[in-house]
């Protein structure tokens, strides 16, 4: 075995698991899930069936990765976050094999205690606020706060708030990596 489960962790049969990955306490990985390389699997998770997780995605505890869901690479899912994966649930109507697809895409994260509706996809590098509530496609690069969620700007791959000057260029911070805003877009530039 080339990643790590605590003893108390539940893998069902069919998973493919990443070598370097851990997986903690009471976590349990259902049937057929595909979780990438060097990942993170915090407490009392749970990865529901056919789920797919890129590589060096963190998942913090208490959080439910539905079926529909597909983290790309490097996101990161805070703590007692959540997915929803049907659209109108009721309990006497069953609606399996209705689940809508959520694509979290490369470098995104989400804070704690937000809820993405399902169908709903992250751009890469997106910064869920904490407790946000994710009702619409958010861009790549986007901030978003509060319920339902609204986007107040923009953050660089490190996560530090970019402030474009009137050319339309920011500079992160930390990186001073320098990103283009055009169209309503932002875009890095390439160095």
């Amino acid at each position: 075995m080339k990643y790590f489960a605590h003893e108390t962790a539940v893998i069902d049969n069919g998973c493919q698991i990443g070598e370097g990955t851990k997986i903690w306490h009471f976590s349990h990985i259902m049937p057929n899930c595909t979780i990438g390389k060097k990942c993170n699997i915090g407490q009392n998770v749970v990865v529901s069936p056919d789920v797919i997780i890129g590589n060096n995605v963190k998942v913090q505890n208490n959080v439910s990765i539905y079926t529909g869901v597909i983290c790309e690479d490097d996101v990161f899912l805070g703590p007692s976050m959540v997915f929803t994966n049907v659209i109108n649930p009721r309990s006497a109507v069953i609606r399996r094999g209705q689940y809508l697809k959520t694509v979290v895409k490369k470098g995104a994260s989400i804070g704690a205690n937000a809820t993405i509706v399902c169908g709903n996809d992250i751009g890469e590098y997106a910064f869920i606020g904490a407790g946000a509530v994710v009702t619409k496609e958010i861009k790549p690069y986007a901030l978003v706060v509060g319920n339902p969620s609204k986007q107040i700007g923009w953050v660089s791959e490190y996560g530090h708030r970019l402030n474009f000057d009137s050319n339309g260029i920011a500079i992160c911070p930390e990186t001073k990596d320098e990103y283009l805003f055009i169209d309503n877009k932002v875009s890095k530039k390439n160095t």
